[in-house]
Parts: structure tokens; C-alpha cells; sequence
């Protein structure tokens, strides 16, 4: 999922009046994070949103498609939908949207903990 830096750039200063967002370089894009959950990504010059039940339909009212990419053996579709084009060239609407979806992010990571460290392997103790 090629991306330039060029439209991180531009995709960061447009969120400046959300608040303080992360981006991390992730397969050829960039993942955008807030509160330390990832509540974006960048994939081919297209900026994409966390989805979930609470905010889906949004999204998809407004036309937008999911992200999906060529699985080993067919397309996968994540949790992210594009955003709205007009929303990227309004900071008010695209904070709006970015707020949304960084509480669909948070409402996922509770519904997934965290996987618990399986124990080292005993050993045989001599005496």
C-alpha cells in the first residue's frame, strides 16, 4: 500500500484541530494514532477511518468504501472506510469524523484484549 509522505503531511496538518495525531510508517503507509489506539491509515494516497457498528453506517451513507486489500487467497476487508473528500478540506468536519473513529478504535480494543505471554518451559530442576 505505496504512499507518499507528501499526503501524510498534508493528512497530519489537516487533523491539527483534532488534536495530537501519530503517524508510524506501517506496509508502504502510514497508520494514524491517538490516545494509543490506531484510529487511521493512509494506503495509496487515500486516508481511511476505523469503522465498527457504532459509526459503519455513517460511512457508508456518505458513500464511502471499505479498505480492502489481495489476501493469499481472496480480497480482505478491514475495519477502515474512506473518508468523505469534502471532509479532508474541512478541519471542523474531518475532527468530527476522526473523534468517531477513534472511539470505534477504543471500543474494538476492549472487545480484543491483549493476548496473554504463554510461561517460559519448565525445567528440571537437579539436586
Amino acid at each position: 500500500m505505496p504512499s507518499s509522505s507528501g499526503f501524510r503531511d498534508r493528512a497530519l496538518g489537516a487533523l491539527l484541530a483534532f488534536g495530537p495525531v501519530q503517524s508510524r510508517a506501517m506496509f508502504g503507509g502510514y497508520g494514524f494514532y491517538m490516545d494509543g489506539v490506531m484510529f487511521g491509515l493512509i494506503a495509496h494516497d487515500t486516508l481511511y477511518f476505523k469503522v465498527d457498528d457504532g459509526n459503519r453506517d455513517s460511512f457508508i451513507s456518505a458513500g464511502m468504501k471499505p479498505f480492502t486489500y489481495d489476501g493469499k487467497h481472496r480480497p480482505v476487508e478491514m475495519s477502515y472506510f474512506e473518508i468523505p473528500p469534502a471532509a479532508f478540506s474541512d478541519p471542523g468536519e474531518l475532527a468530527e469524523w476522526a473523534a468517531r473513529s477513534v472511539d470505534a478504535a477504543k471500543r474494538s480494543r476492549r472487545k480484543n484484549p491483549p493476548r496473554k505471554k504463554k510461561a517460559p518451559p519448565r525445567t528440571k530442576r537437579q539436586i
